[in-house]
């Protein structure tokens, strides 16, 4: 009976191994999750180019399924095809399908982690569902083609009420509203309205606007200013690997997917094929995605350990895979955090 009723409390949770580097980095975060005590039942489902090949869907039936009986998924990162004909961002066409509206990233320095700048520690918070990436696209003439930028007042609401309800939850000091409502003066203006009016629902986080350009070049000259920024989703998209590049790169940022119903996480980087299947992906950011995933099911007690080895591991300064700077191996990352832990 009490074998039973454990089982029954362990989540389910969707997990999709993804593309290139993709399965060395989520088995990576697997072990570390078991290792630091995290209690999760693994439903492994394919995505994108493997799912593509083996099933002729990028996005099967079952996939779907599983995140709608499960809520959470972990998922590696999935290959993108570039400017040519093919199927469907997969990553996107998920945040729709299950209205993942706000696109998290967390972003820290890290001890030991050598970059131009200490002390950055921010969250990016990124309307997740329309602007550019609604996909309305269309070729008017030869060689003229129109894309549609959406953006609406519940959404751009949504978006601002999650970031300051965070900025309140995590104890964060201000919001910075990024835009060009200089130039889009009705799509990024309407953003800009809907923000204001949450923000005077929190009068105790400072709130404060900035143009993307200007915000971009704040960044790069003093990161620390910042501490929650709210962007519409081509400007959080770009300003969020701005953002990593200021801590260390993709390898060190986790990333997570959220609407009221489901949560996908993810690591925020690209499949790398140049170095799929030689055991050299830095596993880290999808081990910290799952730290993420692990404390959005109840679990921060096993979250905190994954977060507190890797910041060890990294503070020790002897294992660096190659995108930071060393040799290190996939496994011998995963081998140290399960021994720190």
């Amino acid at each position: 009976m009490t074998a039973r009723r454990v089982r029954r409390n362990v989540p389910a949770v969707t997990l999709i191994p993804g593309d290139g580097i993709g399965p060395e980095v989520t088995d990576a975060a697997v072990r570390v999750i078991e290792a630091a005590g995290g209690r999760v039942r693994w439903d492994v489902q394919l995505a994108g180019r493997a799912a593509f090949e083996q099933l002729g869907t990028p996005i099967p039936d079952a996939l779907l399924a599983s995140i709608r009986r499960n809520r959470v998924a972990l998922k590696g990162p999935l290959e993108t095809q570039v400017g040519r004909a093919g199927y469907r961002s997969v990553n996107v066409a998920l945040r729709k399908t299950f209205d993942l509206y706000a696109n998290v990233r967390p972003t820290r320095s890290w001890k030991g982690v050598r970059t131009a700048f200490s002390g950055v520690d921010l969250i990016v918070v990124r309307e997740n569902t329309e602007d550019l990436y609604s996909g309305i696209e269309h070729q008017i003439a030869p060689g003229v083609v129109e894309s549609v930028k959406v953006i609406t007042a519940r959404a751009s609401r949504r978006i601002a009420r999650f970031a300051f309800a965070l900025a309140r939850r995590e104890r964060r000091r201000s919001v910075a509203a990024i835009h060009k409502a200089n130039i889009m003066k009705l799509s990024d203006g309407l953003f800009l309205q809907c923000a204001r009016e949450v923000a005077r629902r929190y009068p105790e986080i400072t709130y404060r606007e900035l143009i993307v350009d200007n915000a971009c070049m704040q960044l790069v000259l003093r990161p620390q200013q910042f501490d929650v920024l709210l962007l519409e989703n081509l400007y959080g998209d770009i300003v969020s690997d701005l953002c990593a590049g200021l801590v260390g790169g993709l390898g060190l940022v986790p990333g997570a997917n959220l609407g009221d119903r489901y949560a996908i996480f993810e690591a925020v980087h690209g499949t790398a094929p140049d170095i799929a299947g030689k055991n050299l992906a830095n596993p880290l950011a999808v081990v910290l995605s799952g730290a993420l995933l692990l404390r959005h099911v109840g679990q921060a007690r096993a979250a905190t350990r994954i977060e507190r080895a890797v910041e060890r591991l990294l503070a020790e300064g002897r294992l660096r895979t190659r995108d930071l700077g060393g040799r290190a191996t996939t496994t011998a990352v995963v081998d140290r955090l399960c021994a720190l832990l």
